[in-house]
C-alpha cells in the first residue's frame, strides 16, 4: 500500500513564521534534519531565507552558507533533499550538489536558468503564487476564479520549460496555498476541493504544502502551536484527493495517520491511496 511522499520542512532561517531562528545553528538545523527523517519524512525540503510578508531579504551568499554544511550531511547519510529557493545563484549552487529536487516558489519564473535545468537530473518543484515574484504578499483574490489562475500559469510555465529541453517527467506542480493563493480562506479551500481537476488536466505530480498555513489557523482560531491536528486534516483531505507530495513540519503524526488510513482503506469496500 503505498501513500503520498513525505518532504520535511526544514527552515535554516531567521523569520520563517513558524520557527524562525530555531534551527539557524548548523547543528540545530543537522539534528532537526535527523528527526525529520527518523519521524518518517522521505526527503527534506530545505529553505535558508523566509518567504513570510514580514521576513528580511537574504543574499544568495548567505542561503548558500546555510545550506553548505546541512546538504553536505544530507548526501553523507543518503538523506533525499530539496533545496527551497528562488535565487538563480542558490539554484545553480544546488544543482552542482547534486540535489534531487529544486523548489521554486516562483515557479522558475528566470528563464536564464532554463539551460542549467535542463542539463540537470533534478526534479522541479513548479510552484503558483499570486504575488509573481519574491515572498508572500497579502493579495486578495476570488475563490471562483483561483483555478483559472493556476492552470493558465501552468499552462504557459510548463509549455516554456518543455520548450527548453526539460522533460514533463521532471515537474513537480504546486498549485500554492494560505497567502501564495489569497488572503481568503475559501481559496485555499477551493483549491484543496478541486485537486482532482488540476491532476487531471496536467497529468503530472502534484505536491500540497498546507502545513501550519495561515488560512488554518483562521479558521480554527489557534496560533502555530496549537494548529497540528488542523494541517493533519487538510494533509489527510489532500493526500485522499491526489496528493503526491505533502511538505509538512510535523512527519511523525501525518506518517501514521496515512499508515493507519491506508490499512483500513485496503479492505475490499475500501479505496487505496495511488502510487506517488
Amino acid at each position: 500500500m503505498l501513500h503520498p511522499l513525505i518532504f520535511g520542512i526544514l527552515n535554516i532561517t531567521a523569520d520563517s513564521f513558524s520557527d524562525g531562528g530555531k534551527y539557524l545553528d548548523p547543528k540545530a538545523a543537522l539534528a532537526q534534519g535527523k528527526k525529520l527523517v527518523a519521524d518518517g519524512a522521505d526527503a527534506l525540503d530545505i529553505g535558508a531565507a523566509s518567504s513570510n510578508p514580514r521576513s528580511a531579504g537574504v543574499e544568495p551568499e548567505i542561503e548558500i552558507e546555510r545550506l553548505t554544511p546541512i546538504v553536505r550531511a544530507a548526501k553523507k547519510n543518503k538523506w533525499p533533499v530539496s533545496v527551497d529557493s528562488f535565487s538563480a545563484e542558490t539554484q545553480s549552487w544546488a544543482l552542482k550538489q547534486g540535489v534531487a529536487y529544486i523548489n521554486d516558489i516562483q515557479g522558475f519564473a528566470d528563464s536564464a536558468m532554463y539551460p542549467k535545468l535542463a542539463a540537470s537530473n533534478a526534479k522541479l518543484i513548479v510552484m503558483h503564487a499570486v504575488q509573481d515574484k519574491g515572498k508572500a504578499q497579502a493579495i486578495d483574490t476570488d475563490p471562483n476564479s483561483i483555478m483559472g489562475r493556476i492552470a493558465d500559469f501552468f499552462e504557459t510555465r510548463i509549455n516554456a520549460l518543455s520548450a527548453a529541453g526539460i522533460g514533463r517527467e521532471r515537474l513537480i506542480l504546486d498549485p500554492g496555498m494560505g497567502l501564495f493563493v489569497g488572503t481568503k480562506s475559501e481559496v485555499s479551500l477551493t483549491v484543496l476541493r478541486r485537486l482532482p481537476m488540476l491532476k487531471s488536466a496536467f497529468g503530472l505530480p502534484v505536491l500540497v504544502s498546507v502545513s501550519r498555513k495561515s488560512f488554518l489557523r483562521k479558521l480554527v482560531g489557534r496560533e502555530v502551536a496549537e494548529i497540528g491536528p488542523a494541517t493533519l486534516a487538510a494533509e489527510l483531505y489532500a493526500a485522499l484527493n491526489g496528493a503526491d507530495i505533502l511538505r509538512t513540519h510535523e512527519p511523525k503524526p501525518l506518517r501514521d495517520a496515512l499508515t493507519i488510513w491506508c490499512h483500513i482503506s485496503a479492505g475490499p469496500a475500501g479505496k487505496t491511496f495511488g502510487k506517488p
